[in-house]
């Protein structure tokens, strides 16, 4: 609204000013207002007080009409709006003030009304409400901020006050409720004592649940220190195991180089030496032509002469002492040195094989078979997690940390080769996990596990609870001896060999191994446990791998 209209409005209607009166305070006012709130009716009846200000005036005071400020008035309602805009403005104000609570005591001119008096079952605008405090007879009123609903503040039986408070039912009353009412004979006090009380129990609250929030806030800044030290320490082992394995190219490849290179000098050897050793027979084969040559020459001279004279000339007189043709040692040519290189290869083989494949290399990560899950577990939706969904149950209702029958199956079974998974427990105070024979029909058991696990001839499991690792077989149980406690457990069945393992899946060290003796198909088996008091709904979750 124009700040120069709110200059016209009456402090006590609230509407523009009818007959305005200045005070010498020089607050101004409607007429009728301001002997409203005085109460004079017209009469000149003492103390005056002016209502914005407070201060007293005095008894001999004459109120006059301001007509300066009349003509303001006038002038305003002469220059607003046609009626067609008077109109939609006061539409849109009717709709405003829907809610707005008016005085019920402006009779002539409705009032906004900005207090409550219970006594009177009154609202009341700002003069009417300083009329309270200043009349003796009214000061004993309870007012209260301005409501529309009055009697929501009043007992509804009795329509009196409520000024006291139930301790046993715990919630305010009137006098009549604990005289001769419900509350007969119940333990009250007053209102204000039990807001004090209250409030500073919800100071006590308020404070503990600050405490709170902060040492959440110092567990998040913790988590998120984690979170990072995790993602720099993942980075940096990432960095380091992969320049260990360039190490490993690198020495392996000198090693192929070193091994290449001694096959080439010895095939250079080799083929030089057979070379040489050719080079020998032809140029004795080149020798015995060139003899053969000269004496079939001398042979064909029919001069007995100069056959004579040739012959003794080119020292042929004499046979031939020619020495014999050697035959090839093939022995020399042995690749005596290449089945070495080749051996000691071997030999560097057999050394990785020992180590080769990982058994990282049989991981899988089996789906677990809603169908088969206690009603009481949940299964997520990439059916890699199961954790326990209802509300804890009481110690006296289930005495035992775990239920053998709370399991769900996995979907896949093993009849034969080697098989590895890993569950993620984190820590969960309580689990049961292996392998069963599961239930030899599901039809006939569903939404139930009718194998228990661990209690029978075809179960092996390992059990945590409360820190303590039991291995249970056909109602046997063996404390384990584990150091550290396990976050990932390992499971590997060999079932070539019969083995079943359970490891340590961070540390790769074993826990425990079982001779498991079945000819059943067998099924991975997961027992979240039930929970306590909130404390073990962690889930048992898959490890898995995802594909590059």
């Amino acid at each position: 609204m124009d700040p120069v209209e709110e200059t016209l409005k009456c402090p006590v209607c609230q509407d523009f000013f009818t007959d305005p009166v200045t005070l010498p305070c020089g607050h101004d006012f409607c007429l009728t207002c301001i002997r409203a709130v005085w109460g004079t009716e017209g009469s000149d009846k003492a103390p005056f007080f002016c209502p914005e200000c407070q201060i007293f005036l005095p008894s001999n005071l004459t109120l006059e009409v301001n007509t300066s400020l009349q003509t303001k008035v006038k002038d305003l309602a002469t220059n607003r709006p046609s009626t067609a805009e008077q109109r939609t403005t006061t539409q849109s104000r009717a709709t405003t003030s829907s809610s707005t609570i008016h005085c019920d005591h402006c009779i002539e001119t409705p009032s906004v009304a900005i207090k409550t008096c219970l006594t009177c079952d009154a609202s009341l605008c700002q003069a009417h409400a300083l009329l309270h405090q200043q009349r003796t007879a009214l000061r004993e009123h309870t007012v209260v901020e301005v409501t529309d609903d009055p009697l929501s503040l009043k007992c509804r039986e009795h329509r009196d006050e409520l000024k006291l408070f139930c301790m046993e039912e715990r919630i305010p009353v009137c006098c009549l409720c604990l005289l001769v009412g419900m509350h007969k004979n119940h333990k009250a006090v007053q209102l204000q004592e039990a807001y004090a009380d209250f409030k500073s129990i919800l100071e006590a609250t308020m404070n503990q649940l600050l405490k709170r929030r902060n040492e959440a806030e110092h567990a998040i800044k913790d988590l998120e220190s984690l979170y990072t030290q995790t993602l720099k320490s993942a980075a940096d082992f990432r960095e380091r195991i992969s320049d260990k394995y360039s190490r490993i190219r690198v020495v392996l490849d000198g090693d192929e180089r070193l091994m290449m290179q001694i096959i080439d000098a010895e095939e250079t050897y080799m083929t030089e030496w057979l070379e040489a050793q050719r080079g020998s027979m032809e140029a004795q084969i080149k020798e015995i032509d060139s003899l053969r040559a000269s004496s079939k020459s001398l042979l064909r001279e029919t001069n007995e002469l100069r056959f004579l004279q040739q012959i003794t000339a080119q020292n042929r007189c004499d046979p031939l002492d020619l020495a014999p043709i050697q035959e090839v040692d093939k022995d020399l040519c042995d690749l005596e040195k290449l089945r070495t290189v080749e051996r000691l290869v071997d030999d560097l083989s057999v050394a990785l094989s020992q180590h080769f494949p990982r058994m990282w290399s049989y991981l899988s990560s089996p789906a677990l078979d809603s169908k088969s899950a206690h009603p009481k577990l949940e299964i997520s939706q990439d059916r890699k997690q199961v954790y326990w969904r209802r509300p804890s149950v009481s110690e006296a209702q289930s005495p035992q940390p775990y239920d053998s029958q709370c399991s769900v199956l996995a979907q896949e079974c093993f009849t034969t080769g080697q098989h590895y998974w890993e569950v993620i427990v984190q820590e969960k105070p309580y689990w049961l996990m292996g392998l069963t024979t599961g239930p030899v029909d599901k039809k006939a058991a569903p939404n139930h596990s009718s194998s228990s696990l661990g209690v029978n001839n075809t179960s092996w499991c390992i059990y945590h609870g409360d820190g303590k690792y039991l291995a249970c077989h056909d109602t046997q149980e063996k404390l384990l001896s584990v150091g550290k406690r396990i976050r990932k457990l390992g499971i590997l069945a060999n079932l070539q060999k019969g083995e079943l393992s359970f490891y340590d899946a961070d540390a790769m060290t074993l826990i425990h191994s079982f001779c498991v003796q079945c000819t059943e198909p067998l099924y991975p088996m997961l027992n979240p446990c039930i929970d306590l008091h909130g404390l073990n709904m962690q889930p048992l979750t898959m490890f898995w791998i995802k594909d590059p």
